[in-house]
């Protein structure tokens, strides 16, 4: 597999060009930042090209957990700055427990979240907190020259530097499911050992996606299911998103165990429900593409944007002051984007259809709303539209005229179809950023629904998060919508930044769920591509159990670690023992409630007026 390549358009469409960029430190936090970096038209200093991620953590430094630095200037900017940590110094100066991906995942509780499926904590064997902590930095940096180019001054709260942690980046991955710890009522369906991928008889491993019960009960009753094992097993198949597991009847898996895969695709076409088999690594590193992991192309002509330079002035930690964001988003991916930009400063409008988000009653509640839909769209204002009628489009056309930003992520063909695409939205704005989040951003074909779990056993994610000695599962937590929302909001800065030093030229920006599998299983698709092992060892971040709960090495110090008997001593004391032998660990959050009084995090997470747990804002401007 080769490097992401870009084709003449794109090159030709890059906010970075001229801009000298400086990255130091472990590769594994920095090697994602100076590749999207290089991408977008930054010039490394000469010997600093990325080289990949080796995932392999460093430890502690002098003063903490090893951190990167990664500096951009040049091209009428002046310097700024992105500062990548394992985590934030508690108040103490100290860095709590936190020295690598391992104790980064054990403490977020991204462990807790991913292992619901198992009944224990696991670790994920990619590297998802560092991964998610790249882009992080990269937006930062985006934010801080936007800022700039709209006349923000180098001195103040974010025209220096910005810092990022994978810490904060875990914390981020887990909002939802933190959010439903402080509901008023339990979860819509159990919290129990469960979930898909199923076995064929002849051994394909797959994925069944369908938004539709009908479809879902009619692809079962093909297959001879148990009726009650299908009304039975439903609710927890559509709740896996919120939930991360899927405690449905045995029934359903014995059912799929007694046919072919050619059965099952037979059945799945007739019923209107889809299967995707899952993808080896080495079958992704094979069919790569060296796609970038978004596009952007400019539209029509130059325009005054809508926020004139020196308009909006600075304010802490908003560089997105005065810029209007319209999402039209739908579940996680393009609603989390928009929360990002939010978070920067901006004025989000949410479109929703006539009687607002029914996502909105989705259970558990805090307040009387949801307290996942309080995690991704708390502070945006909302805009009841019907786009299927020509009045509700109007008004969308109408709330363009005087955005800055418009995100959706429609089905494929929906906005062309309503006469709301990147064509039409900027013949009534030519300024506009049109940013479309989508599954596959058009390069598989066919493809299956462009969904998370279909799109992590499509893209081999389901090998990469499991270590050597366990069968390929995507994981239940939804690890690409949250990964995808973050280059969603990376693509709009970048597209944002783009037009300010266009002459105010709208851009139209692509990003994708498959965009997020391939950044995050980079490194693995590298090892794969050259012929090695491209999974981790067997019991790759494995934590250890103890007499009440559950401790995490340092990647470093596992095989280590794994040879002292801890099952008899209380978690404090397992890792006193540890500590004393120069093994670095950390406690695995079990309860994601128990975030709030966690002293690695102390005076970082509260609560929104609803009463919903919130995590802290990712990035400090500084």
């Amino acid at each position: 597999m080769t490097s992401p390549a870009l084709t003449t358009a794109q090159a030709a469409a890059r906010p970075l060009d001229a801009l000298r960029c400086d990255v130091d430190g472990p590769p594994e936090l920095t090697w994602l930042a100076a590749e999207h970096l290089r991408l977008l038209g930054a010039v490394p200093r000469a010997g600093a090209e990325s080289t990949g991620g080796t995932g392999r953590g460093r430890g502690q430094g002098a003063d903490g957990p090893a951190g990167g630095r990664i500096a951009l200037g040049g091209a009428g900017f002046g310097p700024v700055t992105a500062n990548v940590r394992w985590a934030d110094p508690a108040p103490s100066g100290t860095y709590a427990g936190v020295h690598d991906e391992a104790t980064a995942q054990a403490a977020t509780g991204v462990m807790a979240v991913h292992g619901r499926r198992d009944g224990d904590p696991r670790g994920l064997a990619a590297d998802y907190t560092a991964t998610a902590a790249g882009v992080l930095a990269v937006q930062g940096l985006l934010a801080q020259l936007f800022a700039r180019a709209r006349g923000a001054a180098p001195d103040t709260a974010h025209g220096r530097a910005v810092d990022v942690s994978a810490a904060r980046a875990g914390l981020l991955s887990v909002s939802q499911y933190f959010a439903a710890t402080g509901a008023d009522e339990t979860e819509a369906t159990e919290l129990a050992p469960g979930g898909p991928p199923f076995t064929s008889a002849d051994g394909t491993l797959f994925e069944l996606e369908t938004l539709d019960p009908g479809a879902w009960a009619a692809f079962w009753r093909a297959l001879g299911a148990p009726a009650e094992a299908i009304r039975a097993g439903w609710r927890p198949f559509q709740f896996r998103y919120a939930t991360a597991c899927a405690p449905f009847p045995d029934a359903l898996h014995t059912t799929a165990r007694g046919h072919r895969w050619t059965r099952l695709l037979e059945a799945a076409a007739a019923s209107g429900a889809e299967v995707c088999a899952l993808r080896t690594l080495a079958e992704r590193a094979a069919e790569h593409d060296g796609a970038a992991p978004w596009t952007l192309s400019r539209l029509g002509p130059a325009a005054v944007p809508a926020g004139r330079p020196g308009s909006h002035p600075a304010t802490p930690g908003r560089p997105l002051a005065g810029v209007t964001v319209l999402e039209a988003g739908r579940r996680i991916q393009a609603p989390l984007a928009a929360h990002l930009l939010r978070l920067l400063g901006a004025d989000v409008v949410r479109i929703e259809p006539p009687g607002g988000d029914p996502l909105r009653g989705m259970p558990p509640a805090c307040g009387g709303v949801s307290a996942r839909w309080l995690a991704l769209n708390r502070g945006k204002r909302a805009v009841e539209a019907d786009i299927k009628s020509p009045s509700g489009r109007r008004r969308l056309r109408e709330l363009v005229a005087e955005a800055d930003v418009f995100l959706h992520n429609w089905a494929p063909g929906k906005a062309a179809q309503l006469g709301l695409d990147a064509a039409d939205l900027s013949a009534v704005n030519p300024g506009i950023v049109y940013a479309y989040t989508s599954g596959w951003a058009g390069r598989l074909d066919p493809a299956p629904m462009g969904t998370d779990f279909m799109v992590q056993a499509r893209a081999g994610v389901g090998a990469a998060v499991r270590p050597a000695d366990e069968p390929p599962a995507p994981s239940l937590m939804t690890l690409l919508d949250v990964l995808g929302g973050l280059l969603g909001a990376e693509a709009v800065l970048a597209g944002l930044l783009l037009r300010e030093r266009n002459g105010g030229r709208g851009v139209r920006v692509d990003s994708s769920l498959l965009a997020a599998a391939d950044a995050l299983t980079a490194p693995a698709l590298r090892r794969a591509a050259r012929g090695a092992e491209p999974r981790r060892p067997a019991g790759f971040r494995r934590p250890l159990r103890t007499a009440d709960g559950w401790v995490a090495p340092a990647d470093r110090c596992a095989a280590a670690a794994a040879a002292y008997d801890l099952t008899g001593l209380p978690t404090p004391q397992a890792l006193r023992l540890l500590g004393t032998h120069g093994l670095a660990a950390t406690a695995v959050t079990t309860d994601l409630a128990s975030l709030h009084g966690d002293a690695r995090f102390a005076g970082t997470l509260d609560r929104d007026t609803h009463g919903a747990p919130k995590v802290p804002t990712p990035w400090t401007f500084t």
